[in-house]
């Protein structure tokens, strides 16, 4: 990652002898600036990271940064992590090829990236207290949790858990907290969770975790149905060893082509969907979730896969694939399985080679044509067409591939048929 200046920021103020440096990862939103008035007033001495992983423009990164300084902190700052959350997420997920419960594509996996920012800053600063503003009841504790305690010696603050023991209604309890001191709260977070970064759009809260239906406030990027062009659009996405390298022909950092998708997808409605899943926890989680990008990604990928892999590994790859996502969704981004994992995945990438044309009139992607060196095409057969066998192989083939079956149905009905 790289850290960008913070215009907006103020110089970080000389230490105190009694108050404790600690970094606060700080995306500007409801919890997070709750936290740093809570935690200065317990004496500590608030320094704000926000990794700026692609999901916000100019404008709100400069709203991001004029609270910080508005909420009174010691030191704040930008780190740019696009490029970061591409390589460390984007790659292997796509090569994994799978949803979580077969439908999630992991949306928040920027807090890993947002922990290696706030490890960094701490470092910086020599302390070795880091302060999140995740709930006692979500994902996002374990993985900012486990990501840091996976690092070293370092202390974990908390504020919203400690909040919790206390206050039922947290979110009514710390919009108080901040207006009591003068600090105002945007309209949009006063009804919804939303968080946003290249990979794409959740949102929770209100009506959505009453199990009712979204209200026209819980929309993000996707236009809805009435807004979308009445004419079909197509992408040409180019992969090298399964990584995404053009888009329509022009070679583009990964992270550039995803925002891309996101922005001409979205318009279409692509990516939208609801999803109830098993939490780490044990609760039953529920969002809106919006990833145009990923979404057109995964399509093309598994169709340049599928054309190019032989059957085994297009039969295999998914089980690891699989538990991939698990770790990562449920914290463990640093256990060395992950990493052996991911060594299989690269191995597997090795012919993922060639273009994939994506089509959409609205809602879905469909991968319509694919162009690669290495599709397992025989020159001289063609599924159900013709075939360069002759019907005696068509016919034994089938006699010894089903022998085991055959085997079973004529023994047993012979003994049925003989009364036991």
């Amino acid at each position: 990652m790289t850290t960008q200046p913070a215009s907006s920021s103020p110089e970080p103020r000389a230490p105190s002898p009694d108050k404790t440096d600690v970094v606060l990862a700080f995306s500007g939103g409801l919890d997070t600036s709750f936290c740093i008035p809570w935690l200065q007033e317990r004496g500590y001495r608030v320094h704000t990271v926000f990794a700026d992983t692609g999901g916000v423009d100019a404008e709100e990164r400069a709203y991001i940064e004029a609270r910080a300084t508005e909420l009174g902190v010691a030191s704040h700052q930008t780190v740019d992590g696009r490029e970061a959350i591409w390589n460390g997420f984007v790659k292997p997920f796509v090569w994994a090829g799978e949803g979580y419960q077969g439908q999630y594509p992991l949306l928040v996996s920027d807090r890993y990236l947002i922990v290696e920012a706030s490890l960094q800053r701490a470092r910086e600063l020599g302390t070795n207290v880091i302060a999140h503003g995740c709930t006692g009841m979500g994902n996002d504790q374990v993985r900012f949790d486990l990501a840091i305690k996976a690092k070293g010696g370092y202390r974990i603050i908390a504020p919203i858990r400690e909040i919790q023991k206390e206050h039922t209604q947290t979110r009514a309890y710390e919009q108080k907290y901040l207006e009591e001191r003068g600090f105002q709260v945007r309209s949009k977070q006063q009804q919804y969770t939303i968080n946003e970064n290249l990979l794409g759009v959740t949102l929770s809260g209100a009506e959505i975790d009453r199990w009712e239906a979204p209200g026209e406030g819980a929309r993000g990027w996707c236009a809805p149905r009435a807004q979308w062009p009445a004419d079909a659009l197509q992408v040409r996405i180019g992969f090298e060893q399964g990584e995404a390298v053009s888009l329509d022909g022009e070679a583009l950092p990964g992270a550039e082509i995803l925002a891309r998708l996101n922005r001409s997808l979205a318009r279409y409605g692509v990516g939208r969907g609801m999803y109830t899943g098993d939490t780490t926890i044990g609760l039953k989680g529920r969002i809106v979730y919006e990833a145009p990008g990923l979404t057109a990604l995964l399509v093309a990928h598994r169709a340049l896969e599928e054309a190019v892999m032989s059957k085994q590994q297009n039969r295999f790859k998914p089980e690891v694939g699989r538990k991939w996502v698990e770790l990562v969704y449920e914290g463990f981004f640093n256990d060395p399985l992950k990493t052996d994992i991911e060594a299989y995945l690269a191995s597997s990438q090795a012919m993922v080679n060639g273009e994939v044309v994506l089509e959409t009139q609205g809602a879905t992607v469909q991968a319509v044509a694919v162009r690669s060196p290495h599709i397992l095409h025989s020159k001289g057969a063609t599924y159900a067409q013709s075939a360069d066998w002759g019907v005696e192989e068509a016919e034994g083939f089938i006699r010894l591939f089903g022998m085991s079956s055959t085997l079973w149905a004529e023994v047993n009905t012979e003994r049925e048929r003989a009364g036991g």
